[in-house]
């Protein structure tokens, strides 16, 4: 039996174009061996683990464009925490690089007491190849480097798998369910923006009138015209922080263009990140240049728009300029008080030198699977979360699906911010599907 699986998965590699010698599976349960011995998965190094758990750092072999598999290849990174082949495995994604701690858990992996699998996504952190093909970066392809990565480690964990991820990482595992649906038994999405129309950011407006209280919403737009009435301060201000720390603005074009662009994304950046207990936080007309410099700066992320900062998030940029889609946000109280018409362009993001043609279908597409095809899907969002203004929603064709709201929630939301009956039909779903 060990030996038909081995072929088998070569096979499926080698329809890819990615053919492996056939090698058998160690007896046993040496992870560090048996890792090894999957084609194209390499182990780079060990973590320091919890007790009863083997974190272990890895790359996997994926084509460059599996359309052409032959054209090239990349290690796309990842990390295990194993914890033993029978449990459960979770395929959790952030949707970008790995970051300083992949091996965090992701809260279904603590719910369920499963492994866990972290992918860094193509194109970002080393997940990409030596001379990048921008138009390989789409949905349909990292989803089919979640499908071969799943397939490759199907040999060893063959148990249930579920998998998850929040904002940019819920998108991702949704796309990838579309694409394979039957790689995983769940999937769970938190705060997972579902941007079905770029041309319309209605959704976006109409959210930003209605989330917390009146109060906080007249104090915040106050504070954005501030930032425009001070500009010059605040440019000031900015210019010089970038000058300290070698920031440069090449992509957006200026300190200024930068400093306008950030004070339009204000309010939503707000609502994701410091919810209703934020509001107190919001500076007075009257406060000083400096306070009023500190709050922005810290709100809407100032060091983000530098072309060091930029350069890293740049294959998230493209996506949103290809398919995801972008919100720009109507903002009529700042008139008379804005300079840079088009600022808020996703193109304002992304070097010239690289190409960028939106594909308006692609989001659609998703949209109508989740609602005529979709199964065994898991939406959590928060309630005073803008990003999601525009949700996954299930339709006639759902099947054993779920949308959640967590009370008061923002960008940061958990199964158990949910009120206490949601978190616990949630959670009862999630451990029915891993049985």
């Amino acid at each position: 039996m060990r030996r038909l699986l081995t072929v088998v998965v070569v096979a499926l590699l080698s329809v890819t174009g990615m053919t492996a010698p056939v090698l058998a599976q160690p007896a046993g349960d040496d992870i560090r061996a048996r890792v090894a011995a999957v084609p194209g998965l390499r182990l780079l190094a060990e973590r320091p683990g919890a007790p009863g758990q083997t974190v272990l750092d890895l790359a996997f072999r994926q084509p460059a464009d599996h359309h052409r598999p032959g054209r090239g290849s990349f290690e796309q990174r990842l990390t295990l925490v194993h914890k033993s082949f029978d449990r459960p495995m979770v395929l959790y994604s952030g949707g970008y690089d790995l970051g300083s701690s992949p091996q965090r858990p992701a809260e279904p992996s603590v719910l369920l007491d499963s492994n866990q699998i972290t992918t860094e996504q193509r194109f970002f952190g080393t997940s990409r190849p030596a001379a990048p093909d921008w138009s390989t970066l789409t949905i349909w392809q990292a989803a089919s480097d979640h499908h071969r990565l799943i397939t490759a480690l199907k040999t060893l964990y063959r148990g249930p798998w579920i998998s998850t991820g929040g904002s940019k990482g819920g998108m991702t595992a949704v796309y990838h369910r579309r694409f394979y649906p039957q790689d995983v038994v769940g999937t769970v999405a938190y705060a997972a923006p579902n941007n079905v129309d770029d041309r319309d950011d209605s959704a976006y407006d109409a959210r930003l009138e209605e989330v917390g209280t009146a109060e906080c919403r007249a104090a915040l737009k106050s504070a954005q015209r501030q930032a425009l009435l001070r500009r010059e301060a605040m440019t000031e201000r900015y210019g010089r922080w970038a000058e300290q720390e070698k920031g440069t603005f090449r992509t957006i074009g200026s300190t200024d263009r930068a400093f306008e662009l950030a004070v339009l994304r204000l309010p939503m950046m707000f609502w994701m990140h410091q919810s209703a207990g934020g509001c107190a936080s919001i500076p007075a007309a009257d406060a000083s240049d400096d306070a009023l410099y500190a709050w922005i700066a810290g709100v809407t992320l100032l060091p983000v728009y530098t072309d060091q900062s930029l350069e890293e998030f740049t294959p998230y940029f493209h996506q949103l300029g290809t398919q995801l889609g972008y919100a720009q946000f109507s903002a009529p109280h700042l008139e008379g008080l804005l300079r840079h018409p088009g600022v808020q362009e996703v193109r304002s993001y992304v070097p010239r030198d690289i190409p960028m043609t939106f594909e308006p279908g692609a989001m659609a597409d998703i949209d109508r699977w989740v609602r005529r095809q979709g199964s065994s899907l898991m939406f959590v969002n928060g309630e005073n979360d803008v990003a999601v203004a525009e949700p996954f929603r299930l339709g006639a064709g759902s099947r054993d699906s779920y949308v959640f709201e967590v009370p008061q929630g923002d960008h940061h939301i958990s199964i158990a911010g949910l009120r206490p009956a949601d978190a616990g039909r949630a959670t009862a779903v999630l451990r029915r599907w891993a049985r």
